[in-house]
């Protein structure tokens, strides 16, 4: 079928005008062999752009779908839309208006609201694929490109807060510090403004790791927990944090939801 035969709608919105284009290509499947052509006009802004379009979709026989967001774009499109004969169908109104009974607000009115949404779910998305990734200082690339660089010994809730930061579309590595292991040479490169030192009390952190062993079936007598060997782990992160320089966070009597918010905090999330 030629395409001067096919039924056209034009498609007009003043954000992207997809969902406007795919609910016109679900009806027009409907049709088969009909066969429709859908002519999407976005980021339609001016009177203008809509007086042109209409003019247009006069001349072929047209159906003008829109989702027009701005009281004064749709009411413009539809009184024009009227005088000229030209049959048209709103594709967010019928949904907005019971929505605006039900809830008892008024709609925002902002174009691209859906799509906005969108890019924060994809952020949030690749932060948390982000914390994954660069987890327990598995890959030191990923402190330079990191937005938030976590120090500290073990079971000091570093991998739980990359989580957390992650669904605030935050980007974290996390990085153990160990004695015997000399951390990545990023960290002392990343501005210190990055990197956040966790600090826990000598007595929670043993509390914490005994758990720990005992939850895996092994003695709590074993050096993981030991005093000396905590008091020897916290001296000597103590000592990188203070190399450093960086901003240190006690997390001993915090949740990790609570240290979470004062960590995001201190970082502007938009």
């Amino acid at each position: 079928m030629s395409l001067q035969n096919k039924a056209i709608v034009y498609v007009v919105s003043d954000s992207v005008g997809e969902t406007a284009e795919l609910v016109v290509k679900a009806a027009a499947s409907q049709y088969g062999e009909a066969g429709v052509e859908v002519r999407r006009i976005p980021y339609v802004e001016d009177e203008g752009t809509i007086e042109e379009v209409l003019k247009l979709a006069r001349e072929v026989n047209a159906l003008v779908a829109f989702t027009l967001v701005v009281p004064e774009r749709r009411n413009y499109l539809l009184d024009r839309a009227h005088g000229l004969g030209v049959e048209t169908v709103d594709i967010l109104g019928p949904v907005m208006d019971p929505l605006s009974k039900m809830t008892g607000e008024a709609p925002k009115n902002e174009p691209g609201l859906v799509y906005k949404l969108d890019e924060d779910y994809f952020r949030k998305v690749e932060a948390i694929e982000f914390a994954v990734k660069y987890d327990d200082g598995r890959d030191p690339r990923g402190i330079m490109a990191a937005d938030v660089v976590l120090i500290g010994v073990s079971r000091t809730s570093k991998t739980p807060l990359s989580q957390y930061l992650a669904h605030k579309r935050l980007k974290v590595a996390n990085v153990p510090l160990v004695p015997e292991v000399e951390p990545p040479e990023e960290l002392f490169k990343v501005s210190p403004d990055k990197c956040i030192g966790l600090k826990i009390s000598p007595e929670k952190l043993i509390d914490i790791r005994v758990e720990r062993l005992r939850a895996l079936g092994l003695k709590p007598e074993a050096d993981y927990a030991s005093k000396n060997r905590i008091y020897d782990e916290l001296h000597y992160a103590e000592q990188i944090m203070e190399r450093i320089g960086c901003t240190v966070v006690d997390v001993s009597h915090k949740a990790v939801e609570e240290t979470a918010n004062v960590i995001s905090s201190m970082f502007q999330v938009k």
